[in-house]
């Protein structure tokens, strides 16, 4: 499926679609500049593009989807899919949110989260959206919260090694 929405953010534009290979180099960089953002994390960049084109070259392991302001990609998500057995149904998850600094607070993220938001509700296969965020990060937790979604049911616990 290709999603391609023209919407207007803060007057101008934004042309939201679904990223292709093309976009790997911005994709990573986005990966890197938010693990360094929101926790601290240095990221080796070889590994991320590594990781950004498995997703293009596999496409069960999800997809990107980006907002795009005349040419440059100004933002972009990641979403991946989770089966659940208690909803018989598969749970959207959006991974990797990044805006670029200057495009910030201008309705960027709610414009991704809209459009995949109504992809979820037109496909009957989706049971809804989830995404998981940074305790630390309080912004981030404001945008989503602004948009409708609510952290108050589940709690991620993790094993990373």
């Amino acid at each position: 499926m290709v999603i391609f929405v023209g919407t207007k953010v803060d007057k101008k534009m934004v042309q939201i679609r679904q990223s292709n290979e093309e976009d790997a180099e911005v994709i990573t960089g986005f990966q890197i500049k938010m693990a360094l953002e929101t926790e601290n994390m240095v990221l080796d960049p070889e590994t991320v593009s590594q990781g950004v084109l498995n997703v293009y070259r596999n496409p069960g392991k999800g997809k990107y989807v980006v907002a795009v302001e005349g040419e440059q990609i100004i933002g972009g998500l990641l979403l991946t899919y989770e089966w659940s057995d208690w909803r018989n149904n598969t749970v959207v998850w959006i991974q990797s949110v990044y805006v670029l600094p200057g495009f910030r607070k201008r309705g960027v993220f709610n414009a991704l989260y809209e459009t995949v938001k109504s992809m979820v509700n037109e496909d009957p296969s989706f049971a809804g959206i989830r995404l998981y965020v940074d305790r630390t990060n309080h912004n981030a937790q404001k945008v989503y919260k602004k948009s409708g979604m609510n952290g108050d049911h589940y709690q991620v616990f993790e094993w990373m090694k």
